[in-house]
């Protein structure tokens, strides 16, 4: 029981940081789309989407070689967060010097044009508040990392009011919030903690470092790879649809964050049991048990969010967004089988065979590219978003037969086709709106709640009995 309390104690400390986070993108979506047309939308954010294709090649994943090797009590704190300052710091200046090449292409005309001075800089703040805060995290320091969470989400929403609504500087204004936020943020940690003493000017380990970057640079083609199969439908739909399209695509798209919020608050803290737990005696019962709780609520979340998109698009959304609410329900579905495959990702992460996380991943993209390119001229931006959930269904079926060979979780598969099955009468019903339709979709989500009835009552007892130890303490 003391493994199933320490994750949830610790997924209730990140819950801080990212549910600040990600809680943003629902506080500034009705101030976005307010304030900025579709095409201003969707200029702002592909130039961001393109920022994170290029962050992993730049400083080659080298924040996941500092939770790995962190974790290991022989490391040298100095040597590790200077082997990933300088490595964002060498990654940075080759940016500079490849960009002009790149400024000229036809791509960075299509996508970034008119942003390429803030995109230079964009790729520099980002990458460094990444390695800062996760060195911060991988020193136990996890309340700190939840503050600073919570700090920038308000450093982000401040700059975000300044440079839209005081000075007016449409979607440079919010790429130029984002930037500002993730400065403020690492030089915020920094100072207060010091971090300039675990810079490491003579006698650098070299050897450490180079552990460190044979660790992370297997780790950027997936991160490439996990690009196209999130973002690259933005592109196609630009391409194809227009820029006013991929506004309301992008809006739409922002709904699913809540299942990604929920996620990632999880994943933060199941790495670390992950790795405690991978060759314990029980591992296989506690990560089958762990798996069998993750998706009912993965499930139970989805479900819930197709409910409720259209009355909460109508709500949150300037009147000229409201179409977008019909892309949302097959971007909830694509969501939530990205989660179950980052959650499998992390038996690859402690079986060190991070390969089979590139291949896998490698064909989801190509899968995500091809349905793109035939679906998006037929369906529209519909068919982007059915491709990423079958690109993501697709990786899930794959890992969960692979990673049987390094540890057997018992998955209940009929459960989960039931699961999805429900899940996409649900999106049926969504979509074409039959009469009764919200009835039928609650009566959809009661039956998905039975079906997971037990592993809910497992989840709130463990979260009942631990809130209560706690207060018989105080």
């Amino acid at each position: 029981m003391g493994k199933f309390r320490s994750l949830i104690s610790n997924t209730l400390i990140f819950a801080v940081a990212t549910l600040s986070s990600k809680l943003l993108t629902f506080l500034l979506l009705p101030l976005l789309t307010y304030i900025l047309p579709p095409e201003q939308l969707s200029s702002a954010t592909n130039a961001m989407y393109t920022c994170n294709l290029i962050l992993p090649v730049m400083y080659l994943c080298i924040s996941e070689a500092i939770i790995r090797f962190g974790l290991d009590p022989v490391v040298n704190r100095r040597d590790l967060f200077t082997c990933g300052v300088l490595t964002v710091l060498g990654g940075f200046i080759v940016v500079q010097l490849v960009f002009p090449l790149i400024g000229g292409t036809t791509f960075a005309q299509g996508f970034i044009e008119g942003y390429e001075g803030l995109v230079r800089v964009y790729v520099l703040t980002s990458a460094m508040r990444t390695v800062v805060t996760h060195f911060v995290r991988a020193s136990g320091l996890v309340r700190i990392f939840a503050l600073d969470g919570l700090l920038t989400t308000i450093f982000t929403l401040v700059f975000v009011y300044l440079f839209l609504l005081k000075f007016e500087m449409g979607g440079r204004g919010y790429v130029l919030a984002t930037i500002c936020a993730d400065a403020l943020s690492s030089i915020t940690l920094i100072v207060f903690l010091r971090l300039y003493r675990f810079i490491k000017l003579r006698g650098l380990d070299l050897s450490l470092w180079k552990t460190m970057l044979r660790y992370s640079i297997p780790l950027v083609p997936t991160a490439v790879f996990w690009w196209v199969t999130n973002l690259s439908d933005r592109y196609f739909v630009t391409l194809m649809c227009g820029k006013a399209i991929n506004g309301l695509y992008d809006a739409s798209a922002r709904f699913p964050t809540i299942i990604t919020m929920v996620s990632a608050i999880f994943t933060q803290a199941w790495q670390i049991s992950a790795f405690n737990e991978y060759q314990s005696k029980e591992g296989e019962k506690f990560y089958s048990t762990v798996f069998r709780s993750y998706y009912t609520f993965v499930f139970l979340a989805a479900s819930g969010i197709i409910m409720l998109i259209r009355p909460v698009t109508k709500l949150m959304m300037e009147s000229r967004y409201y179409d977008s609410w019909q892309y949302a329900p097959f971007l909830v579905l694509a969501v939530s089988f990205s989660c179950f495959v980052t959650f499998l990702g992390t038996i690859y992460n402690a079986a060190k065979k991070n390969a089979m996380v590139t291949i896998t991943t490698a064909i989801g993209a190509v899968l995500n590219i091809v349905l793109n390119w035939r679906l998006i001229p037929h369906y529209g931006a519909q068919g982007a978003a059915f491709a990423t959930f079958v690109s993501y269904f697709l990786v899930f079926a794959i890992r969960a037969f692979d990673t049987r060979k390094y540890i057997k979780i018992q998955m209940q598969p009929a459960r989960i086709v039931m699961s999805l099955a429900l899940l996409l009468a649900q999106v049926w019903v969504s979509l074409t709106q039959p009469p009764y339709g919200m009835i039928w979709q609650v009566l959809i989500f009661v039956l998905l709640l039975l079906c997971n009835l037990g592993y809910v009552i497992f989840v709130a007892r463990h979260f009942l009995g631990m809130f209560t130890r706690r207060f018989k303490k105080a």
